[in-house]
């Protein structure tokens, strides 16, 4: 992709923080492109020919032209009227069809498995199929049904795809590191574990970017995963493969995993919803390069789907029936709570219009007034949270993240000297890139940290406000390596806020969605802000998702879920709608 060589050069004089030296050898690389070679071949060879469609032109030219491939999904009709009424079925209603018996786990994941191939064809997010194994499950899942007249449990059947560094067992696990790929699972990760007996069929691993880092996918194993509604626009990260493939209708439910908004930012640039759970609800045993030790961040896995329903399924059926805390100690034993839905108009939510670190990009700033207008309509008591320490969270945040120096990345990189991805030089770059914090250091951006959550949760509070309503990035989806900030995602780590990242049914609209005559007197806070905005060119996100996220106090994850239902209806957002066309 061609980028601005003004804003190249911006770019290149912000990476200050770490020199870059250490982490890449051409010569030692080169031993290791047979494998990647092997690997790339092994997920060609793992999709049935029978399951593919041919591409109405080149992959590069559909790009170019920003081609919609969900609108494309519809016209051609590229599968059948059945297909498409399993695939557009919600999975709270699957897994009632399959109890029942209107329909076999063996029908619902043939259509989801064809699906899935169609957008991986699309948007490039598989990195493994194993449709056999899959198919092998239904029928086992279907022969328990005949014979006890009952479900194994509560996602009996239901397809949920998994993102790469979910460990499988005897599957690679490599989180986007070259030096990972001789890396073989001996056991599966606890929460693939806990869905598996819990009734759901895996098929379908999915793509990230280089070691997980940045809110956009693309490493030197798989490369670039893309936006359904723009395949010129990136899908985001890390769960880059799990926001594609769930906007697409590939499985019901994904898992991702979230340490700077890696579930929420897929969701958002792909067109589905996605939650980031409080910690410790999900357990995150038994991932790949998931920087075991890092405590005062940490990441989370939740679930993407493109029904808030589908996520309350996951959370409680994987919380209250697949109890993690007896797996894995790092889990709390808290149980997921029955929440009533809330009245809209007993509802007061605070607005974050700029977070005080990046200025929004005209669409975002759209979608928020067009939803923050609805709600006003419907009753909600809206009041404008101006964030007084933004700023301070991004810094204290980005410090944390890398505070080992950058030590552990160096050391995965440098063991096969690939070359480093643009926006891997911008993270290493981040907070103060190779420079290591002493433990008191350390122990004291944990105090700030722990200030801000005190000061967030004390705003919320006392000004009896429920929900935190803001979006999920300064843009809707960026283009490839072109995305610098992750300030209105990390905020919520930092503060470790339960998030919740919803579709607002409003698209980019290139004639709609231009900076207007006060926006040109604008100062840049920032290098990073001046990268971030002066990249939107209306005419190249069109037809982008517009997406929003819902928040709220640390471990009030099912009163999130309940509002972001509630917000969700009203706004007459149906991502299944097409069944009904």
């Amino acid at each position: 992709m061609t980028i601005d060589p003004d804003l190249d050069k911006l770019f290149y004089s912000l990476l200050t923080k770490d020199d870059l030296s250490g982490y890449e050898d051409p010569k030692k690389f080169k031993e290791w492109i047979p494998k990647i070679e092997a690997y790339r071949q092994k997920i060609d060879d793992s999709v049935p020919q029978e399951l593919k469609t041919e591409l109405p032109n080149s992959f590069e030219k559909l790009k170019a032209d920003q081609f919609n491939a969900m609108k494309y999904l519809y016209d051609q009709k590229l599968l059948s009227l059945h297909e498409f009424e399993i695939t557009d079925c919600p999975g709270t209603l699957i897994v009632q069809k399959i109890a029942t018996g209107q329909w076999s786990s063996v029908e619902v994941f043939q259509a989801f498995a064809k699906r899935a191939v169609l957008a991986h064809q699309f948007t490039n997010c598989a990195v493994e199929f194993f449709i056999d194994e899959g198919l092998a499950r239904a029928k086992e899942l279907d022969e328990y049904y005949a014979t006890h007249n009952a479900t194994v449990g509560p996602l009996h059947g239901l397809p949920i795809s998994l993102k790469e560094h979910i460990s499988l067992k005897g599957r690679i696990g490599h989180s986007g590191i070259v030096s990972l790929l001789d890396n073989t699972a001996d056991k599966d990760a606890v929460t693939a574990t806990i869905l598996h007996n819990l009734g759901a069929v895996f098929y379908v691993r999915t793509n990230e970017p280089h070691a997980l880092l940045p809110l956009d996918t693309g490493n030197n194993i798989t490369g670039f995963t893309k936006c359904p509604f723009n395949l010129l626009l990136s899908s985001g990260g890390s769960s880059s493969g799990e926001g594609a493939n769930i906007a697409y209708g590939g499985s019901v439910l994904g898992v991702g995993s979230d340490i700077g908004g890696s579930i929420r930012s897929p969701a958002a640039f792909s067109g589905c919803h996605g939650l980031r759970p409080s910690s410790r609800r999900i357990s995150a045993r038994g991932l790949v390069g998931e920087g075991g030790g890092q405590e005062s961040v940490v990441g989370v896995l939740g679930p993407l789907s493109r029904t808030i329903e589908d996520i309350d399924l996951f959370m409680k059926s994987y919380i209250n029936e697949g109890k993690p805390w007896l797996l894995d100690p790092w889990s709390l034993p808290i149980p997921w709570r029955n929440v009533p839905n809330p009245n809209l108009s007993n509802l007061k939510i605070a607005v974050v219009k700029d977070d005080g670190v990046c200025r929004v990009t005209p669409p975002i700033r759209r979608g928020l007034t067009e939803v923050v207008e609805r709600l006003k309509s419907a009753g909600v008591e809206i009041v404008e949270f101006v964030p007084k320490n933004g700023r301070l969270a991004y810094d204290v945040a980005t410090q944390l993240s890398n505070c080992d120096g950058n030590r552990a990345l160096r050391e995965a990189f440098s063991a096969s000297g690939e070359p480093l991805p643009r926006l891997t030089k911008w993270y290493l770059n981040l907070g103060e890139g190779a420079r290591e914090f002493t433990v008191s250091e350390n122990r004291k951006l944990n105090s700030i940290r722990d200030g801000l959550r005190e000061e967030y949760s004390d705003y919320l509070i006392e000004n009896k406000i429920d929900f935190l309503l803001g979006p999920a990035y300064n843009n809707v989806a960026p283009k490839e390596e072109e995305v610098y900030n992750e300030s209105y995602t990390l905020i919520y780590n930092l503060l470790d806020f339960p998030s919740l990242v919803f579709q607002t049914g409003l698209f980019q609209d290139p004639k709609v969605d231009v900076w207007q005559k006060e926006d040109l007197n604008y100062e840049y806070r920032s290098g990073m802000e001046e990268l971030e905005n002066r990249g939107y060119d209306p005419n190249q996100f069109i037809g982008a998702p517009i997406a929003l996220q819902l928040s709220g106090r640390r471990y009030c994850d099912e009163e999130v879920v309940a509002a972001s239902k509630v917000i969700v209806n009203f706004l007459g957002v149906d991502l299944l709608k097409r069944q009904k066309d």
